[in-house]
């Protein structure tokens, strides 16, 4: 088994990792009963490697790993870049590589600059897997999504539609250009539109990066130049404030109506305001903890299930062989009476 083959890299690697991840690197405590429990999992090094460090987002996902690696007894890395940029995304996955971990999860910024360095961890011997966005043309063996892109994409417009009447003209404020699960919504929410609401329009889509003013400013230029505009959609947990602020801004609350993509502590106050009329997400702790359940399988060599037992609160996670992607289930809409039930 690869676990035992590396005991040796990893120990020597420790000291490095310690340097190298200081202040955002996150490790289990000893659970000598969690570690019997998951059938010997003290040596087993799984690492993430999210779009962007420090965002509210991201940050819950950490937790939702940590909370897994005491309650299955791995240990969990945990850094990223603090610009949302593919390059130095990049030399964080070339470090975990040289380090020797034995799974390493990216969220990618760009799926097809990533890929050939995928490839590069799977020659040396480390599981390879995606989770939150993924690299479908790349070697890795598994994706962790947090809900369909139909699912997604059809929640988000039919939310705003429901708040503009089921007619009108709305724009989409989104993050990377290059961003696989961002795009795959867009689609679907292009598609979604023009089936189902005949009388509405998306007037225009532009990319904020993962800035929130910058969303702010771009919401606001382009309501600006569309005078008509009744809707904006902000497409990841940097834009979905962003737009709203936008709204608020301009004193146009109830005319101008915005959703997106939010962080449920992130939105209370434009939900309570009016300034959003619904944030679309999933419970970001638990994608985490899926993240590393998922990895200590692919360590142990376990195939994945239809469904998979994963813990008690995801009781039933479905598994697609065909694509090789873990589910985590449907969306959540998060509104001003159930966001303050969640601490991030």
């Amino acid at each position: 088994m690869k676990i035992s083959r590396r005991i040796g890299m990893a120990v020597a690697a420790a000291a490095a990792a310690a340097l190298l991840l200081s202040g955002c690197t996150s490790r289990n405590s000893d659970d000598t009963s969690a570690s019997a429990d998951a059938g010997g999992t003290d040596d087993l090094t799984i690492a993430f490697v999210p779009k962007l460090q420090g965002i509210p987002y991201f940050e819950a996902m950490n937790t939702g790993g940590q909370k897994a690696a005491e309650e299955l007894g791995f240990t969990w890395l945990y850094q990223g870049p603090t610009t949302a940029d593919a390059a130095a995304q990049a030399d964080i996955v070339r470090s975990f590589i040289q380090q020797g971990v034995d799974v390493l999860f990216v969220a990618p910024n760009d799926p097809d600059s990533l890929a050939p360095l995928l490839q590069e961890a799977q020659d040396a011997g480390i599981h390879v897997a995606t989770t939150d966005t993924d690299a479908p043309d790349s070697v890795r063996e598994v994706f962790v999504n947090q809900a369909t892109a139909e699912g997604i994409g059809e929640t988000l417009v039919d939310t705003l539609l429901d708040a503009m009447g089921g007619s009108g003209k709305f724009a989409i404020v989104s993050c990377g250009e290059t961003a696989a699960n961002l795009n795959s919504w867009i689609d679907v929410m292009k598609t979604h539109t023009a089936e189902a609401y005949p009388d509405a329009e998306i007037v225009d889509t532009v990319y904020a990066g993962e800035d929130q003013a910058t969303a702010t400013s771009m919401a606001t230029d382009l309501m600006n130049a569309h005078p008509d505009l009744t809707g904006l959609i902000g497409v990841c947990t940097s834009s979905a404030p962003g737009v709203a602020q936008a709204v608020t801004d301009a004193g146009r609350i109830g005319e101008v109506f915005t959703v997106g993509l939010g962080t449920p502590q992130s939105m209370l106050p434009y939900l309570k305001s009016g300034a959003s009329s619904g944030s679309i997400l999933w419970d970001v702790e638990a994608l985490g903890y899926l993240t590393g359940w998922a990895g200590v399988q692919l360590a142990k060599g376990n195939a994945f299930a239809a469904t998979n037992d994963v813990s008690d609160a995801l009781p039933a996670v479905e598994y697609d062989d065909a694509t090789k992607t873990l589910l985590l289930g449907p969306p959540t809409v998060f509104t001003a009476e159930n966001a303050g039930d969640y601490d991030y």
